[in-house]
């Protein structure tokens, strides 16, 4: 197979970390990885984990590659909410195109005995959300300053929790709480 990513090398049979097979190229360094493989690997070694206190110098392409078995666009995919990294995916075939590095990556983020749940909508779908969240919390922070915010965040908290909190909201809206007029 010809590599999709730098479109020189040839992409022959491995293994990754010596533990499943892939397709490395002889060209770029990536890796297509077949998810049936990973989760096959997986299923036999469950109690395996990954050295997370890995250094990674990643390579990462920012345009659309093509899947090199059904030659299809491939879908980027993020990994989490802490970095704007993404993978490529294939959903056709159920293959992934790691780039050089993304790999020890995925190592050090936790992630590469995770890498069949990041391809899911379910995970996508919360990083979209967890996101959205870390943006307005930053919005908020600009808006009111980090001491506000903290001091806002612990009272909504503490409200929230409350068991009268419907009356706490209308006492501390209300323009004079000690009035019988509106």
């Amino acid at each position: 197979m010809k590599c999709t990513s730098c479109k020189q090398g040839e992409l022959i049979p491995c293994f990754i970390d010596g533990q499943f097979r892939a397709h490395t190229c002889t060209s770029c360094e990536g890796h297509w990885i077949l998810i049936e493989d990973y989760v096959a690997w997986k299923d036999r070694n469950p109690q395996f984990s990954f050295d997370e206190s890995i250094q990674c110098d990643i390579d990462e392409t920012n345009q659309a590659i093509l899947c090199p078995v059904s030659g299809t666009i491939m879908r980027k995919l993020r990994l989490s909410t802490r970095t704007e990294h993404r993978i490529d995916y294939s959903a056709s075939v159920g293959g992934v195109w790691l780039d050089k590095g993304e790999w020890e990556l995925l190592k050090k983020e936790g992630l590469a005995g995770s890498l069949n749940a990041v391809l899911t909508a379910h995970w996508q779908r919360n990083i979209r959300i967890n996101s959205t969240k870390d943006n307005f919390a930053e919005i908020y922070k600009d808006k009111f300053g980090q001491d506000t915010y903290k001091k806002v965040k612990e009272l909504r908290e503490w409200l929230y929790q409350h068991p009268n909190k419907a009356d706490l909201r209308a006492y501390i809206l209300a323009d004079d709480p000690y009035s019988a007029e509106k």
